[in-house]
Formats: C-alpha cells, sequence, structure tokens
C-alpha cells in the first residue's frame, strides 16, 4: 500500500513538473523566493497595528504569528527533515535524472515535508481566523496554494510533502490562535463590530482592502519580472 502511494506521488509529480516555457520558468523561480512576499509581511503587519490600540495585543498577535512560521517551518528544517530524510525529487537516485530542473536548482536533499507549504499555509490559515474577512481568506489561501504550486513546478518537492506541509501548517495556525486568544488575551475586552466598515473581529475593511492590493500588486510584479528575465 505504501509503495504504491509513493509511486503514485512520483508520478504525478513528473506529470506536474517544469514546462517547456522559459516565462514559466522565470514566473516560478521568481514567485517561489521569500524575498517576494516581503511587501505582503509588511502589509500584514501593516493591517495589526493599524488595528489594534492595544500595545497587549499587537504585540501578541506578531508573537503568535512569528510562532507560527516557527512550529511550521523551522521545526520541519531542522527535526523532520532530518529524520525523515525522504529524497527531495531532484536528488531522488529513481527519478532525479527525470526531473525538469530549472536554472540548476535543486534545493537540499530532503524534502518531507514541505516547509514553503507549511509556512503560508500557517501564516493564511492564522490571519483567516484572526480577521475573518472573507476576500482576505481567499487572497491568503490562494497566494498559500500558488506557492505550493512553484515547489511542484520546480520539482523540489512530491505532491505527499505539500500536502502534510499543508495539514502541518494549518493545525499550527489553529494551536497558535489559540493560544493567543485564550492565553495571551484572555483578559482583554474585544468589543462587538456589527458595522459593515469592520469585520467582526473589529478590522477595517478598507485597511483590509490594502492587503490584498498589496498582494495583487506582487502578482503583477512577478509576471513583469519573468517577462523582463
Amino acid at each position: 500500500m505504501i509503495d504504491s502511494l509513493i509511486g503514485l506521488d512520483k508520478e504525478l509529480l513528473l506529470t506536474l513538473n517544469g514546462s517547456s516555457s522559459l516565462y514559466a520558468d522565470a514566473l516560478m523561480t521568481t514567485l517561489t523566493k521569500a524575498q517576494t512576499w516581503i511587501p505582503l509581511y509588511v502589509a500584514l503587519f501593516y493591517l495589526v497595528v493599524k488595528n489594534n490600540e492595544s500595545v497587549r495585543k499587537i504585540v501578541s498577535i506578531l508573537c503568535c504569528a512569528g510562532l507560527c512560521v516557527l512550529l511550521a517551518g523551522t521545526v520541519d528544517d531542522t527535526i523532520v527533515k532530518p529524520l525523515v530524510a525522504r529524497w527531495r525529487p531532484t536528488h531522488d537516485p529513481e527519478i532525479g535524472m527525470l526531473v525538469d530542473v530549472v536554472n540548476g536548482y535543486r534545493g537540499g536533499n530532503y524534502g518531507f515535508f514541505s516547509a514553503h507549504a507549511a509556512n503560508t499555509f500557517s501564516i493564511a490559515t492564522f490571519f483567516t481566523i484572526l480577521v475573518r474577512n472573507r476576500y482576505l481568506s481567499f487572497s491568503l489561501i490562494v497566494w498559500s496554494l500558488v506557492n505550493c504550486w512553484t515547489r511542484l513546478y520546480l520539482g523540489v518537492h512530491y505532491p505527499g510533502d505539500i500536502a502534510v506541509g499543508l495539514l502541518w501548517g494549518g493545525t499550527v495556525a489553529i494551536v497558535a490562535y489559540l493560544f493567543y486568544y485564550f492565553v495571551l488575551c484572555r483578559n482583554v475586552d474585544w468589543g462587538v463590530f456589527i458595522s459593515s466598515q469592520y469585520t467582526s473581529t473589529g478590522y477595517v475593511v478598507s485597511d483590509i482592502d490594502v492587503v490584498i492590493s498589496v498582494l495583487a500588486y506582487t502578482f503583477f510584479y512577478a509576471q513583469v519580472m519573468a517577462c523582463i528575465i
């Protein structure tokens, strides 16, 4: 059973990996870089600071967002990957030569599970629960899935690596939010917001639009850069 699933994982990866398009290669390379998304992180920081008057809440939210990244990605890179020691597709002795490698990028030796998937989905899930705006939630989940797609395209993760990364990232985000809500800010007055200008958790819709706009602009920037490269 396990061997069949591993075989299916490898077949699916080879189906999804790479293309004959230089533009797609450049686009995926740009989208997969962490520095590409710095404007998004700055926008989320702005959203938190702008919409929380309490220093305690601001610090708590930022600490829990950091906790998401720490538990989702750092635990994966420092503990899980070396312990499980599953080859990345690009280093796999069985299919490594069949993987379409872009610009010589192969990643580290081990790939289970995907830190990109865990990190991005933990942030997307945490802010989905925190802000509770459907448009922001949709945008952040798409952002996370696009990051996952780049890892498959570049051949540095199997679909199974991505699936486990998403599951772990979502779990970490829920735990981080519960820690924020019930431990760090349990005595804080949360208030009641019923205006259409606010979400149910008190975030101003126009500020959320700023985050979504920054995200859209970053996608556009990546496409422009792919054309230039």
